[in-house]
């Protein structure tokens, strides 16, 4: 069977649908003509009608399941994976055997994809080399500022952060964890901050000015210099560190930032414009209206990558005892959560630090139940624009495969190490990587902005209500 050509195959269902279409009403025409022998002629036609038209719809029914186990759901699989293969980078083999009742279009697709694949690795190995040129540049670029005893940030036209080293990561993350694409004055007390910008813009020189932390407690003599094209460049001076003197001081950037222009709203902003914070959370049990949160791990991905060194990985105490049988599965016990901040402290730094991003979870109303329950303690309101990978998988592959983390790994894959799996930070990491890899899927399909993915996945709204 498997040799036979698909058009063949599609041949075969309409003979199948015509033979047993006219078996069906030949057998309901016997029928009825048996029927006249005890009722008048009338009712031995509306018998036979009646017993046509049953066996014609189960006929039909029957040949459409064996097209759509044979043909349709092979061919949407086999057109996810050439997308994965185009737009994700998935170098694996094409699923063959999958596709093997499709004759010779599995073999044409997996030839493709070979070819693809070689184009990729010489553009791959162009791109190492110019890469490797570029990381000895920004290696020398980073031990240069290690000699200079200050913190540098960087800032948008649009007071948004697009750079800063390893001491002013320091000095930011006293008042919470820093942000690529986070506005200064999540971190310095605006008034004062848009005092000195605004005295920097009208004089077109260096301003001095004190910037005051926005918990009260910091403060720090800083400097605005206005650079070319917008922007201006704040340096921190003896802001006090525990970086040792000889240690690098990484810089974390992103340029594009400095041409980002604000979106009228959220619905028509590109995917690629956007913030996302990918989160995972462990927890006591699988009963989000009374079980408790233990740990949360959370990293941003921005422009199309994850970035380095933002992340959250905290341990929570729940206020009661972990069960083993969820100790097992995470791995945290009583003792690692004991004295730790508890879900209203713990929520709220989450909440800090998915400010002004699109929030992403694998099974996300799961996670987000926690996280609302508490939300009076933690005095915020959970208000961001949310995505879920499970609906973005089913959007992408369809609805009839497997949308579990592990499958989606496998499908694209991502690696998840083996110490890694069941702890949030791991996980979040996972799903991230995931994520990255799917937003250029989804752009080529058609599905540019936000507000056409959310459309889309909202038809998949079912599988998170059986899910959960």
């Amino acid at each position: 069977m498997s040799k036979l050509g698909l058009r063949l195959r599609i041949f075969l269902f309409f003979g199948l649908l015509a033979l047993g279409g006219s078996a069906a009403v030949l057998l309901a025409l016997w029928a009825g003509h048996a029927r006249v022998a005890e009722t008048s002629v009338a009712d031995g036609f509306v018998f036979a009608a009646i017993v046509a038209v049953l066996a014609l719809l189960a006929l039909s029914v029957g040949v459409w399941l064996l097209f759509d186990e044979n043909v349709a759901k092979p061919i949407e699989k086999l057109a996810a994976e050439m997308r994965m293969r185009a737009h994700a980078g998935v170098s694996r083999e094409v699923d063959t055997h999958a596709a093997r009742y499709l004759g010779d279009l599995a073999h044409a697709a997996r030839a493709v994809s070979e070819r693809l694949t070689e184009g990729t690795l010489d553009s791959a190995q162009r791109v190492a080399l110019e890469t490797e040129r570029l990381s000895i540049e920004k290696a020398r670029l980073t031990a240069l500022l290690t000699e200079i005893p200050v913190a540098m940030i960087l800032v948008s036209p649009r007071g948004q952060i697009v750079l800063y080293d390893g001491q002013a990561a320091e000095v930011l993350a006293q008042l919470h964890v820093p942000r690529l694409n986070a506005p200064l004055s999540d971190y310095f007390e605006a008034s004062g901050l848009e005092a000195a910008v605004t005295r920097m813009h009208k004089t077109g020189r260096e301003v001095r000015f004190t910037a005051e932390g926005v918990d009260g407690a910091q403060s720090y003599d800083a400097r605005l210099k206005p650079m070319e094209g917008g922007g201006y460049m704040m340096v921190i001076e003896g802001a006090e560190t525990h970086m040792p003197p000889e240690a690098e001081r990484p810089l974390v950037y992103d340029f594009d930032l400095l041409n980002h222009d604000a979106p009228a709203s959220i619905e028509d902003t590109p995917l690629s414009a956007l913030s996302y914070t990918v989160f995972d959370t462990e927890t006591t049990g699988l009963l989000p209206h009374k079980d408790e949160v233990v740990q949360i791990g959370a990293v941003r991905v921005l422009n199309g990558r994850i970035v380095p060194g933002e992340v959250i990985d905290q341990l929570v105490d729940p206020g009661v005892p972990i069960p083993p049988s969820s100790t097992r599965v995470h791995k945290v016990t009583d003792a690692m959560v004991r004295g730790k901040p508890d879900i209203a402290e713990a929520g709220r730094r989450f909440h800090r630090f998915a400010k002004g991003s699109v929030i992403v979870a694998h099974n996300a109303p799961f996670d987000m139940a926690f996280l609302r329950r508490h939300r009076d303690r933690m005095g915020v309101v959970w208000d961001h624009p949310i995505l879920d990978t499970v609906l973005l998988s089913a959007v992408l592959f369809g609805a009839s495969q497997t949308h579990t983390l592990d499958a989606l790994c496998e499908r694209l894959g991502v690696e998840i190490p083996a110490a890694l799996r069941h702890t949030a930070l791991g996980d979040a990491h996972a799903t991230a990587q995931v994520l990255v890899r799917m937003l250029p899927m989804l752009e080529a399909r058609g599905m540019t902005r936000f507000g056409a993915v959310l459309d889309e996945t909202r038809k998949h709204g079912r599988l998170l209500e059986d899910l959960n």
